[in-house]
């Protein structure tokens, strides 16, 4: 077994300039935020399994034209992690009442991952408070994911995404896996980039420590026990009128066939040569298109 590092949120932060970190009770929990820049405010939102450390590489030069705000959602990292309240128009509430307590009025909003599932949620559900919204290699989960296969195709070049049912356990996963998150975390960046290496044994080892213990594996599998109630809530919801982006890796396909179903003006931008984790392995590029986006 791998052993587990502790990593001090402070002294990480110092590896990124001008950026502060904070907590805010929203919602009946306690998120935790990081803030850096000046201008217009843009809203980060990591997915599964990262953290706020997730766009490091690319806050610096966001922060050059926009108040960044990274948002580790409920569940993830330093933020509580209480027994309910996973499903993303709930998460997105959480996010709402972040926006209201530091007296924005309107803010662009991007997520990745679970991230982008959240980041969705909050613009339609609070468009008022949207300008423009980033999905980063992932829509929000819809009717079709019941035919997602969860059986590897024969033949295809095709990872099947096994850690969505396999999350769906309750209790299971975090007697199997505490002490030994790194195991699920390196399949995932090995698997799921193409580039493996973008994510280095550093990175590992800070998202290992993030989600080893039992309440951070539970709490973040029940970000995908909610699912099912995403998928009826999505069937409630309105066309965004709103600027939408989706930039896509692996997910380019999946963003190009869902967007034009929930947005009347959007556009997809291709990340060649990518997988999943395109903030990690391409993140001048995504960076550059985040900009050009808002910009």
């Amino acid at each position: 077994m791998r052993t587990t590092q502790n990593f001090d949120t402070g002294k990480l932060i110092e590896s990124v300039p001008n950026f502060l970190s904070s907590y805010t009770n929203v919602n009946g929990t306690k998120l935790h935020y990081l803030t850096g820049g000046k201008g217009e405010t843009l809203i980060l939102i990591p997915g599964y399994p990262e953290t706020w450390w997730a766009y490091h590489k690319i806050m610096p030069a966001l922060a050059e034209n926009y108040q960044v705000i990274v948002v580790e959602m409920r569940g993830m990292g330093q933020s509580d992690k209480p027994m309910d309240g996973y499903d993303k128009k709930n998460m997105a509430k959480d996010v709402y009442e972040l926006v209201t307590n530091l007296g924005l009025r309107k803010v662009h909003i991007a997520g990745h991952d679970i991230g982008a599932h959240v980041a969705y949620s909050f613009a339609v559900n609070y468009p008022d408070k949207t300008s423009k919204l980033i999905m980063l290699d992932t829509p929000h989960p819809d009717a079709g994911m019941y035919n997602l296969p969860m059986l590897p195709i024969l033949g295809a070049d095709y990872v099947y995404p096994w850690w969505l049912a396999f999350n769906q356990v309750k209790e299971l996963p975090e007697q199997l896996l505490e002490g030994k998150m790194n195991v699920v975390i390196d399949w995932l960046f090995d698997n799921l980039l193409k580039n493996p290496n973008s994510m280095t044994t550093f990175d590992r080892a800070v998202y290992t420590s993030a989600y080893n213990d039992k309440n951070a594996i539970r709490a973040s599998n029940a970000w995908y026990q909610t699912i099912p109630q995403d998928i009826e809530d999505s069937k409630t919801y309105s066309k965004l009128n709103l600027p939408v982006l989706g930039i896509g890796g692996s997910g380019f396909e999946m963003l190009k066939m869902w967007l034009p179903n929930v947005a009347t003006d959007f556009k997809v931008e291709k990340i060649a040569d990518c997988g999943h984790f395109i903030l990690s392995e391409k993140p001048n590029e995504t960076a550059e298109l985040i900009i050009d986006f808002l910009r």
